[in-house]
């Protein structure tokens, strides 16, 4: 039995850097990918990423853009296998800092907050399948690719996410207003940062359940994007565990 869990149908992938970051990571395969005639400059590189199982096709800029659903394709697009999740929580003593994505809606704060993710050295991200978005080709193209080397489980529900965090025993940040400074937080792992949903915050379960984390703003009334909010909370977690220096 596989360790990852995969959706049914196919996925586009489009731009230069998500196509090489799912040729490099080699977690899915590329049924065909789709380039125009007259080739573009990073196509020598990706086609050394490509299994020689590819099918590659020459096309117009015109039909790359409908396959693609955007002009934003930047010369290439592929048809992938479906992204997979992880079929098991995460154990806290092999992934002691991950990210809880609470209903994130919006694909391009998704993919933005998993690149944040990436960067700052997460173990691993827990999404809500309940009301969250699902990894789209929009996702991918918004994480720039590195979705394909982050480790994502699907939980059901927030209360099946909080009682997988508790029964695995890991400390929880929520961010969120009204909660403790940011600068006086003291950050201890197994650590789960929590990110809300765009409208309605944190799930109120994930708070009574961990320490909620305020990050110092001008105006109480407007609060960060949720992906300047995930990148912010993360990085200061991050930097104060020594994930990165």
């Amino acid at each position: 039995m596989s360790e990852r869990d995969t959706n049914n149908s196919l996925t586009v992938v489009y731009g230069i850097h998500p196509v090489c970051e799912v040729a490099r990571a080699k977690r899915r395969f590329f049924e065909t990918v789709y380039t125009t005639k007259e080739p573009i400059k990073a196509w020598r590189d990706i086609q050394k990423l490509l299994s020689p199982k590819t099918r590659i096709v020459f096309v117009a800029k015109d039909q790359l853009a409908r396959i693609a659903g955007t002009i934003d394709h930047q010369g290439v697009v592929g048809v992938t296998t479906p992204f997979s999740y992880r079929k098991n929580f995460f154990d806290a003593g092999k992934a002691p800092f991950i990210l809880l994505l609470d209903r994130i809606q919006d694909p391009r704060n998704l993919g933005a907050i998993i690149r944040s993710a990436y960067c700052t050295g997460v173990d691993g991200i827990v999404v809500i399948k309940k009301s969250g978005a699902d990894i789209t080709s929009v996702v991918i193209k918004s994480s720039a690719g590195l979705v394909e080397h982050c480790d994502m489980y699907q939980a059901a529900t927030v209360p099946t996410a909080v009682e997988s965090l508790k029964k695995a025993g890991y400390n929880i940040y929520s961010g969120a207003l009204g909660g403790t400074p940011i600068q006086q937080v003291t950050f201890k792992q197994p650590c789960c940062i929590v990110v809300g949903n765009e409208g309605m915050g944190v799930a109120s379960e994930f708070i009574k359940n961990g320490e909620s984390v305020m990050l110092a703003q001008r105006d109480v009334d407007i609060s960060y994007n949720a992906s300047v909010a995930a990148g912010l909370l993360l990085f200061n977690a991050s930097l104060q565990l020594g994930r990165i220096k």
